[in-house]
């Protein structure tokens, strides 16, 4: 795994030029597909749905909305990663009931999310190592363990918050699973594929780095820092 930011003689830009197309794509597909969605709700009264499926426009909007006026700037693959998340479970797992239709929606989304999260903690381990304030030199089995411990910590930080909407507001965040009603079961099988998921990408993210070889992680991780020089040394 080379070190982010060193450079290769891979060429990079048909993919970033494929990744950004893709994108756009998936923007333009989304949103046209909820603001049909939108106007069905309107025209059925139904104004909580209606003002949940404007919030998640506002989101996938958003950072095309804001672009150069965002503090850093994300690449194309993960704003794509991020954004089918959201896409999956707000609009597709809450507006349109798959958390109740597919037993294994769920369980798919929280493994997403582990995997998610670990890259995210392998990145904030890149740019603390890159900070010119912070000198922190970790070994490979230190990064992986660390992205580890950040993503299952994100995952049961989700859970309290799920925990607390439900009693604060009466909500229902934390569903009936395999005859419980009480929403234990659910909240300890998230929590569950949430460790699966980070475990994977963890686990992954250690191979290659010992074995000095260059992954996807490492490609998003040098585009950040290509796109986001300020945070960095030069």
């Amino acid at each position: 795994m080379r070190h982010p930011g060193e450079k290769t003689n891979e060429p990079d830009v048909p993919t970033r030029d494929i990744a950004s197309k893709i994108h756009r794509w998936f923007i333009v597909s989304v949103v046209t597909i909820m603001g049909i969605d939108l106007i069905l709700i309107l025209s059925e009264g139904n104004w909580l749905n209606a003002f949940l499926v404007a919030v998640i426009i506002g989101i996938i909007l958003a950072p095309v909305v804001l672009g150069e006026h965002l503090p850093v700037r994300v690449p194309a693959e993960l704003q794509l990663v991020a954004l089918a998340f959201v896409f999956a479970a707000l609009f597709l797992g809450e507006i349109r009931s798959y958390y109740e239709r597919f037993w294994w929606w769920d369980v798919v989304l929280h493994m997403s999310s582990g995997l998610l999260l670990g890259i995210l903690g392998f990145l904030l381990v890149y740019v603390l190592n890159e900070s010119r304030n912070i000198d922190l030199h970790m070994r490979p089995r230190f990064v992986a363990l660390f992205a580890f411990l950040f993503a299952v910590a994100v995952g049961a930080l989700w859970e309290i918050f799920e925990f607390a909407m439900d009693g604060v507001f009466g909500l229902q965040m934390q569903k009936p699973m395999l005859g419980d009603d009480s929403g234990l079961t659910d909240t300890m099988w998230d929590l569950i594929v949430d460790t699966v998921g980070a475990f994977a990408i963890s686990g992954l993210g250690w191979w290659y780095m010992h074995r000095d070889e260059e992954s996807f992680i490492d490609n998003w991780i040098n585009k950040f820092i290509t796109k986001n020089p300020q945070l960095f040394e030069t």
